[in-house]
């Protein structure tokens, strides 16, 4: 256990080095969805309406959080290709090294990717008008619920760029991104969807961590009348674990398998 905990904390900091040579890549991360909130808030945000009424500004921004986590999906997936296309996967393979090193120092690296992205996210917020009205244990699980919904997108981008060496696969992972994020309640409320397609958009793994950070954070448009949205926070737990128990094995087991 300590082998593999030493030498993940060693392939995590050379992933942030790689991260520190490459400020543009964290720019770009951070930069498309503040953009994407200052288009909501102040281009489309006056056409759009709260359930019960309250700030659309205080609506959207717990989505916008989530959607910065699910963007990490892609972001892996680029990552474990690149590393797979200059040969470092299989030079790491044949050292002697924990096997488990070069997944969990990924997946370390990344978290600490995120917490930097979800802090100026934050920023954002509180710039734009969006305030967390509930304790501060309440908005620290919201944030943990967010974190943990990224810990399980990152596997599930681990295993994706495990599994191809194809890069077109990035684009097309990239391309799902968006409609798995606008299917959902980030930006507007289930319930102003047709019925069908609202039922579609509660269950999605990202509207479950999407509302029950609006209930932590105290934030409006929280309130549903379907199991799923009754139950945020115990889904938003829920479908990462689900997420995790899938990708975790997978991975690990396409890792073992390289070049067989």
């Amino acid at each position: 256990m300590r082998w593999a905990i030493e030498d993940g904390w060693t392939l995590t900091l050379r992933y942030l080095a790689q991260l520190a040579r490459r400020p543009a890549r964290l720019a770009t991360v951070v930069a498309f969805p503040i953009l994407m909130v200052l288009i909501f808030a102040y281009l489309l945000g006056g056409g759009m309406s709260v359930p019960g009424g309250g700030s659309y500004r205080e609506f959207l921004m717990p989505g916008m959080f989530a959607m910065t986590m699910a963007f990490g999906l892609s972001g892996t997936m680029i990552a474990v290709l690149d590393d797979a296309a200059k040969g470092v996967t299989d030079r790491f393979r044949s050292l002697p090294m924990a096997p488990s090193a070069v997944l969990t120092g990924r997946v370390a690296a990344d978290l600490v990717n995120a917490v930097l992205a979800l802090a100026v996210l934050l920023g954002c917020g509180y710039a734009v008008g969006w305030r967390p009205h509930g304790s501060l244990g309440e908005t620290l699980a919201a944030l943990g619920l967010l974190l943990l919904l990224r810990t399980a997108l990152v596997w599930a981008g681990i295993y994706l760029g495990l599994l191809t060496a194809d890069p077109s696969m990035v684009t097309l992972a990239q391309t799902l991104e968006f409609p798995f994020g606008f299917l959902s309640s980030a930006f507007v409320a289930t319930s102003t969807m047709p019925a069908w397609l609202g039922t579609v958009a509660e269950w999605n793994p990202l509207s479950s961590t999407v509302t029950a950070a609006r209930v932590l954070f105290g934030n409006p448009g929280a309130a549903g009348t379907s199991w799923v949205s009754a139950h945020a926070v115990a889904m938003a737990v829920g479908w990462p674990l689900v997420l995790l128990a899938v990708f975790v094995p997978l991975s690990v087991r396409r890792y073992g398998r390289l070049g067989n």
